[in-house]
């Protein structure tokens, strides 16, 4: 099967885990990941962050890591991909009000092409008009009352699960990314088979080494 191509909307500050742990998962298994971000073009870096559960009424947030942008937004087009992924964290948040993040979604949409969302990523699907309605959404708790006013069925999964409702994936955030990566696989149509352990040729000492020299 040949690898599926997916698109990946995220803006400053979106999760950090959940840009690089989904990226690098999917280039593993032979699919090829383009992250764009609104106003920007490849190869320039945004700033990324971690959320953190620390016992607080709610989440901490931390600066993460750099990350180097491999597509020009303005480039983007939903009909050159399988798929779309949103990335959570204080991303979403901003990106879901510019028309052209709100144009790919909706070309994905319309397509019936698979839209895969975590954490509050789930803030850009509620943007626009449909995508959410009638289908069971996963997210942080604290979206649960915007999912409901976008038409959607709140699932209050654990943190290390994920949802799928037909071609729309979800999850509460990066705790679940496993779960999550899982069911992106499969509506993706990725089999993944495990076989024998390759095993590393026998360790030569040094009577066997002199030998082949001589």
């Amino acid at each position: 099967m040949a690898g599926k191509k997916i698109l990946m909307l995220v803006g400053e500050f979106s999760e950090e885990y959940e840009i690089f742990v989904f990226e690098q998962c999917m280039h593993a298994v032979g699919h090829t990941v383009h992250v764009v971000c609104p106003g920007k073009k490849a190869g320039d870096v945004i700033k990324t962050s971690l959320h953190d559960f620390e016992g607080d009424q709610t989440y901490t947030e931390k600066p993460g890591h750099f990350y180097a942008l491999n597509k020009t937004f303005k480039d983007a087009a939903a009909e050159d991909y399988d798929a779309v992924y949103v990335a959570g964290g204080r991303g979403p948040e901003y990106i879901r009000i510019d028309k052209g993040v709100q144009r790919l979604v909706r070309g994905f949409h319309a397509a019936g092409q698979p839209i895969f969302t975590i954490c509050h990523g789930a803030q850009v699907l509620m943007a626009v008009d449909g995508v959410l309605k009638g289908k069971r959404v996963a997210a942080l708790q604290y979206c649960e009352p915007e999912v409901r006013l976008a038409g959607g069925i709140y699932v209050d999964v654990p943190p290390t699960g994920a949802c799928a409702d037909g071609n729309l994936v979800s999850a509460k955030g990066w705790p679940g990314l496993a779960a999550f990566m899982r069911e992106c696989l499969r509506v993706l149509g990725t089999e993944i088979r495990h076989g024998a352990t390759a095993a590393a040729p026998p360790m030569r000492g040094k009577k066997e080494k002199r030998a082949e020299a001589a």
